[in-house]
């Protein structure tokens, strides 16, 4: 064992003094003693970066951001039994019916429905409408 205290084994009391709650050591010290020592000194951070904090930061540190894009077909519900039961050339129906929009979401949240489309020997989908951030809102309560 050291002599020495650390932060664990300091508790402070309801007067605000720390007390030593290790055997090796019975300090207490006061929390006046802390008022008399000196006060760092800290530099200002170069380029400019102080002036930054707290404004409007702008895009600029998220667009490498990545997210995920999910396209969604529609959803349905399986019993376990009937999962097991699934093999090749199983047709799984799912609550939507041809032609209606496909929900485009990001991350999870859903962003835009829009309609299927093939590009070469491809994918896409056509943004049909773009939830605003109060629709977005709303989907989640």
């Amino acid at each position: 064992m050291s002599d020495t205290t650390t932060t664990d084994d300091v508790a402070v009391a309801d007067d605000g003094t720390a007390v030593a709650t290790d055997d090796s050591t019975a300090a207490v010290v006061s929390s006046d003693q802390g008022a008399n020592l000196p006060r760092a000194q800290l530099e200002n951070l170069p380029g400019g970066a102080a002036k930054t904090l707290g404004k409007d930061v702008g895009l600029e540190l998220i667009l490498d951001v990545p997210v995920t894009l999910t396209l969604e077909l529609g959803r349905t519900t399986l019993t376990v039994r009937d999962l097991l039961q699934l093999n090749q050339g199983s047709v799984v129906e799912f609550d939507r019916r041809v032609g209606e929009p496909l929900d485009l979401l990001v991350n999870g949240t859903l962003l835009a429905h829009g309609e299927l489309v093939v590009i070469d020997d491809g994918f896409g989908i056509r943004l049909t409408e773009v939830m605003s951030p109060k629709q977005r809102l709303e989907k989640l309560n």
